[in-house]
């Protein structure tokens, strides 16, 4: 359950298209940045659907997961002191970085040190992964991704962002 949960909050179904910001740079640009969103989660016979709330600056990540009725189940923040899960029964696991807290609790390393990237539609660093855009917000050059599908062995996760949100 630990490990289904800790992917479930580390990586990320629904399918309609939200407006872009208006003002928004390119993806290029953008360094800060958050979402909601909702995840469904695959692994052999087992699936989880969750609800995501990802804030992402350069310095720190901090992603927080409930039940699609609301109910908080982790959170995990990455920052200069390492990558830090809370589960919602206080447990805590402490790592330097997001690929070692996954490989310690997962078994093998997430996707994440590009997420900042891949999330934003830029998918040249995807390490083991298979990952691609579905959906995005608009045909608009650059619109950000609403739709992600991430998938490797046995696993398959689907990322649907119902908002982006402006950081400044």
């Amino acid at each position: 359950m630990i490990r289904t949960l800790f992917f479930c909050l580390l990586v990320l179904a629904g399918c309609s298209a939200n407006p872009p910001l208006p003002g928004r740079p390119a993806t290029a640009e953008i360094s800060s940045f958050a979402f909601s969103g909702r995840l469904a989660v695959r692994q052999g016979e087992t699936r989880h659907h969750l609800r995501i709330d990802w804030r992402h600056a350069t310095a720190r990540d901090e992603i927080l997961l409930a039940t699609p009725l609301g109910q908080g189940v982790a959170e995990i923040v990455r920052d200069s002191a390492g990558a830090h899960l809370l589960l919602a029964d206080r447990r805590r696991f402490e790592a330097d970085d997001w690929s070692t807290l996954s490989e310690q609790v997962f078994g093998f390393p997430l996707p994440l040190k590009a997420s900042a990237r891949w999330l934003l539609g830029d998918l040249t660093n995807t390490e083991t992964w298979r990952i691609e855009v579905i959906e995005r917000e608009s045909t608009a050059p650059g619109a950000l991704p609403s739709v992600i599908e991430l998938e490797r062995d046995d696993i398959a996760v689907r990322l649907k962002i119902d908002e982006w949100i402006e950081v400044k």
